[in-house]
């Protein structure tokens, strides 16, 4: 995990303290949280978090595996990509396809499986088809993120099968606002020249505030530290290759966005209305003459009542409409067009208590239409509806034991058009009924110690392309047959995890197995085949490897750790010192071979002293050779990286600023993820230092 920059920390910052929803560097014992006070030996009040995300009655002691990132914290890690940023949180790794294209993998699930949300509503895009298709979000814009590790399918749906991500923002104003407060920040450095910069401005009269922010980033190329290829892919290339050196081709890029949003606030509750828009351009690492255009238009409606008279106490509405679009440009020419547009809405409601019970109710409806136009036509236009109830209670035994149980019903259609003629002559439409259970309870063992327990049952309808893809994928060298029989994905999936908190020394070690039914995956016939799907010989130029979409049953389990201590206080001197440590094993129970793009065996050692307004950070991070790969899969080597990060507080009249400078990867590392599937053509940055600074007003 590359140590973040720590630039842009007003921004958060300054987003955070308009929100009491979650207070900056909030922590609790129900969730791994990356405290504000553990980055650069920043100061500030810990108080205990509303984790939105896994439970929507407010609750601070949760029974699901969480993490919550904000603060000073979040700024630490803030990268190129959302993946990128959140690597190397327990149980949490990145898909990669080049520096600025990342989507979180949790516990070694990824596309489909983990849902990402922006403040707890889909924005549709395309990255969950591919690996080259990046998420647009940028994590400057970005207030708070909260993860969910193993099922969330109760409160989200199926495709939560294997974990939540929700990026939580301000650009909907929740509390008021009087007067007007900013922030402005620039950086420059890295390893690809990143030129970097944001700005924000929040105002209001105590009822009416207003929310504008934009940001832009510019990159170069890559620097690597040696060859872009492996030397197993230079050995399988040939001699004659060309072999890039020192940087990745094609590697460059540039985004840019922006946002207004406002709100109508009173004591128990607010209304508004958001607009975001995203633009991006950038390179495909696996071909140099593939360029990505990317443009997101997101519309956003929120509301909150509290403290409502009868049975029902409060009411939560979230609504969201995207409108998605990226261009695949090669040699200048469009060659595909993917689109996806459509809405999803939640409505929740909690009640008063009822006997021993305390609860929320809702429903959640979304329907999106996805094409793929063009050259790479994988799938043929597709409508989604989803239509969902779900219900959660939770029963406090004793002030020691607490008992949560929930259900989701949700039926699922997707509805291809009509495609007679075509290769995808013959979809035809299919329906799911899935359903969701879980039970969970956290019992104290004393007040500092706690035991923590879940069991699930979740069931995920296939995606379009799992039942209808039939085309060439050359950002992974594939050609990609669905299944259009495919029935549902089932899993049973449990947790055990031990927690301590004292103070600010928190801990937790934890375990989890989850056990697939009918895990769908693709998998490779053998055979080299064209565009067309058409068999050619070995040492043919452009050949892909067909793949077909089968369930089989499959089963994942492994460890979590993460823990930071307080070691030394005096004064204005403080010392902490933190370990993270995740493995996963995955397996097709059938053949007992590895599914692939697991991470290995990872720790993390890290490092915080604050003196005043100085603080420092370091990190030290140490992955194992990944050698359970499948068959047609390159094994990837251990590495180990080391970075740091200096940082300077000062005031000038009534503005404040942060000054910084951060290294990365500073022992030149060859790091190769293996969770990437063009790890071997594109590693890692190598050594980079950056310098930035931000102010507030």
């Amino acid at each position: 995990m590359p140590l973040a920059p720590l630039p842009l920390a007003l921004f958060g910052a300054f987003a955070h303290a308009q929100s009491t929803l979650a207070p900056a560097g909030a922590s609790s014992a129900a969730s791994s949280n990356v405290s504000a006070s553990a980055s650069s030996g920043t100061t500030g009040a810990t108080l205990a978090p509303v984790f939105v995300t896994a439970n929507p009655l407010g609750e601070t002691d949760l029974s699901s595996p969480t993490t919550s990132v904000s603060g000073d914290a979040l700024v630490m890690r803030s990268a190129n990509s959302l993946g990128e940023t959140l690597n190397g949180l327990p149980g949490v790794s990145t898909t990669t396809y080049g520096p600025l294209v990342g989507r979180p993998i949790i516990r070694g699930m990824d596309g489909d499986r983990i849902r990402l949300l922006q403040n707890g509503v889909a924005a549709y895009d395309a990255s969950s088809l591919s690996y080259d298709h990046a998420v647009p979000q940028d994590p400057l814009s970005i207030e708070r993120v909260e993860i969910v590790r193993g099922p969330a399918a109760l409160l989200y749906g199926g495709n939560a099968i294997g974990g939540v991500v929700n990026t939580i923002d301000n650009r909907i104003p929740r509390e008021a606002i009087t007067g007007v407060t900013g922030a402005i920040d620039a950086s420059y450095g890295g390893a690809n020249d990143a030129r970097a910069g944001a700005a924000q401005v929040e105002g209001g009269n105590g009822q009416f505030a207003f929310h504008v922010d934009a940001f832009d980033r510019d990159t170069s190329n890559q620097r690597i530290p040696g060859y872009a290829h492996s030397a197993q892919q230079r050995a399988a290339d040939g001699p004659d290759a060309d072999q890039p050196y020192g940087s990745i081709p094609n590697s460059d890029g540039r985004w840019h966005g922006g946002a207004v949003g406002t709100s109508y606030t009173w004591a128990d509750g607010y209304a508004g209305i958001s607009y975001n828009g995203y633009d991006a351009n950038y390179g495909s690492v696996a071909e140099d003459d593939v360029r990505l255009r990317m443009h997101q238009d997101h519309v956003a409606i929120a509301s909150e009542v509290r403290n409502l008279q009868g049975p029902i106490s409060q009411l939560k509405f979230d609504f969201g409409y995207t409108d998605y679009e990226h261009r695949e440009i090669d040699n200048g020419e469009t060659s595909t067009t993917f689109r996806n547009h459509g809405y999803e809405a939640r409505l929740e409601a909690r009640h008063k208590k009822i006997g021993p019970f305390e609860g929320a109710f809702g429903v959640q409806v979304s329907q999106n239409t996805f094409s793929a136009l063009g050259d790479e036509a994988l799938v043929p236009t597709t409508t989604t509806t989803n239509v969902a109830l779900f219900g959660l209670e939770e029963w406090k035994v004793t002030p020691a034991l607490k008992l949560s149980l929930g259900g989701r019903l949700e039926h699922v259609k997707l509805d291809p058009v009509d495609s007679s003629g075509t290769k995808f002559d013959g979809s035809s439409a299919r329906d799911f009924n899935a359903g969701s259970l879980s039970a969970g309870a956290i019992y104290k063992l004393t007040p500092v110690w706690a035991v923590s327990a879940n069991v699930a049952y979740t069931e995920r309808a296939p995606t379009f392309y799992e039942l209808y893809a039939n085309g060439p994928h050359d950002a992974t060298g594939q050609y990609l047959i669905g299944n259009p029989n495919a029935q549902k994905e089932k899993a049973i999936s449990t947790d055990l995890s031990l927690r301590y908190e004292n103070g600010p020394n928190k801990a937790s070690a934890g375990v989890f197995y989850s056990r697939f039914r009918n895990y769908l995956t693709e998998y490779n016939t053998g055979r080299l085949v064209d565009d067309s799907d058409t068999p050619v010989p070995a040492g043919t130029d452009d050949a892909l490897n067909e793949a077909v979409y089968r369930g089989v049953p499959a089963e994942f389990y492994g460890i979590e750790l993460d823990g930071h201590w307080r070691v030394y206080e005096h004064g204005p001197h403080r010392v902490s010192l933190g370990l993270t440590a995740d493995y996963t094993h995955a397996r097709n129970v059938d053949t007992g071979s590895p599914l692939p793009r697991i991470s290995p065996l990872r720790t993390t050692l890290d490092a915080d002293y604050g003196y005043g307004p100085f603080g420092a950070h370091a990190e030290l991070v140490h992955a194992w050779a990944q050698h359970r790969v499948p068959e047609d899969d390159l094994p990837t080597a251990s590495y180990t990286t080391l970075a740091v990060a200096l940082s300077y507080k000062f005031h000038v009249g009534k503005t404040n600023w942060l000054a910084y400078v951060r290294g990365d990867n500073l022992t030149n590392q060859d790091v190769r993820f293996a969770s990437s599937v063009v790890r071997d053509i594109a590693p890692e940055g190598g050594r980079s230092v950056m310098i930035g600074m931000r102010g507030d007003f």
